[in-house]
């Protein structure tokens, strides 16, 4: 066994709950579902002391994690990333504690890897073997590898702008590509398409209960890293928003384990000026974000013009006293040029908006020189050459 403590999925909005033996989406409501776990169960294995023995991956935290035997866990060594100070960085905008969660080093080059790794495993334990999701790129690449790994059937539906080299990737894993006119939503619509004559099951953004368990354990990770404390600021990019969900899920959970106190960093959500369904949301006081009318961003992670979860991404940032921020592509250029340039990490344009927000903070002073900052850096900067070839 893997000693999960895992017990009941329930809605985020209505509170229903369901078995983790049902074979499920979303809830009847058509809102996402959520592990629910045995706190006092897992508090007596799952120990600062007992977790510094364990393999340095997103495994380790297994009492949290929902699947139930080992031998359905289906890994390729995603999580246990670094935590990196940026030093140069943080100097020339006077930051004395700024820090990087480099995710591009990552199966796959991203941190879908954590979230697909997850639901692959628990597809494979409800005894599923017909995959399909909609993709900006990074997600089919990780579903695809992770499909391959596990023997099965995997379908992955992305925009037919995408850069070639998701398409090479997705399909040198043995999956099944289809490219359409137009963005993930009307990729998802085809995708929902397929679920219903094909029979496959969809592991889109948290339209699944599990992708959101293994993106949580970047919040896991970083706590320890940090000695089971939280940082000031976390900046994050924000396309479906399920590792911002996630960790903030997270922290919940960590406090409820008595790991970490009540103290909660202020989430910042990321996005571009050409798609920021979030950011308009927020300056705007709603619950709920409205479709954005035809999204534009090289940042391919950001070109979500509606989140299912939109709802519990902006419950996260208004909680933690956060905010949401808009930045241009030309910020986002030169952003991630800085990373490369300054830091020796060549990461994707969705890492380097969080930088071009960081600026921008920080001229606002919603950010602090004394504070202690994370950017989260999603994915590796290698699948998007033609975005730096200006």
């Amino acid at each position: 066994m893997t000693n999960s403590t895992s017990i009941n999925l329930r809605c985020s909005e209505c509170g229903k709950q369901y078995s983790l033996s049902e074979i499920v989406n979303l809830c009847q409501c058509g809102k996402p579902l959520l592990v629910e776990y045995d706190y006092a169960l897992a508090m007596k294995s799952l120990t600062v002391e007992s977790l510094k023995g364990r393999d340095q991956n997103m495994w380790k935290y297994r009492e949290m994690l929902p699947v139930q035997n080992r031998k359905h866990v289906i890994s390729l060594g995603e999580g246990g990333t670094e935590l990196l100070a940026a030093q140069r960085t943080g100097v020339k905008l006077g930051l004395k504690n700024l820090l990087l969660k480099d995710e591009s080093t990552n199966p796959t080059g991203s941190f879908k890897a954590r979230g697909l790794s997850m639901a692959v495993s628990r597809a494979h334990e409800l005894g599923l073997n017909k995959l399909i999701v909609p993709t900006a790129g990074n997600a089919g690449s990780a579903l695809s590898a992770y499909g391959a790994r596990a023997s099965m059937e995997i379908c992955v539906v992305m925009p037919s702008a995408s850069d070639p080299v998701f398409i090479t990737d997705c399909q040198a894993h043995g999956a099944r590509v289809e490219l359409i006119d137009g963005s993930i939503k009307d990729c998802g619509e085809y995708a929902a398409g397929l679920v219903a004559s094909e029979d496959y099951f969809s592991v889109a953004t948290l339209k699944e209960p599990y992708r959101i368990e293994g993106k949580k354990t970047m919040g896991y990770e970083l706590a320890e890293q940090l000695g089971w404390t939280l940082p000031d600021v976390i900046i994050y990019p924000t396309g479906g928003g399920t590792g911002l969900i996630g960790m903030w899920k997270a922290f919940d959970e960590l406090e409820q384990l008595g790991l970490i106190d009540s103290k909660r960093p202020r989430m910042v959500s990321v996005q571009s000026e050409g798609c920021a369904p979030i950011v308009k949301a927020f300056d705007e006081g709603k619950k709920e974000a409205e479709l954005w009318p035809h999204p534009e961003t090289a940042a391919l992670g950001l070109r979500v013009p509606s989140a299912v979860g939109d709802f519990l991404i902006l419950n996260a940032v208004r909680e933690s006293n956060g905010t949401a921020i808009s930045v241009s592509e030309q910020e986002i250029y030169k952003s991630t040029l800085d990373l490369a340039s300054q830091e020796g990490i060549f990461a994707a344009p969705e890492a380097g908006a969080t930088l071009a927000a960081l600026k921008k903070l920080l001229a606002s002073g919603f950010v602090a020189a004394t504070d202690q900052v994370v950017l989260f850096l999603t994915g590796s900067g290698y699948k998007y050459l033609e975005f730096f070839r200006k």
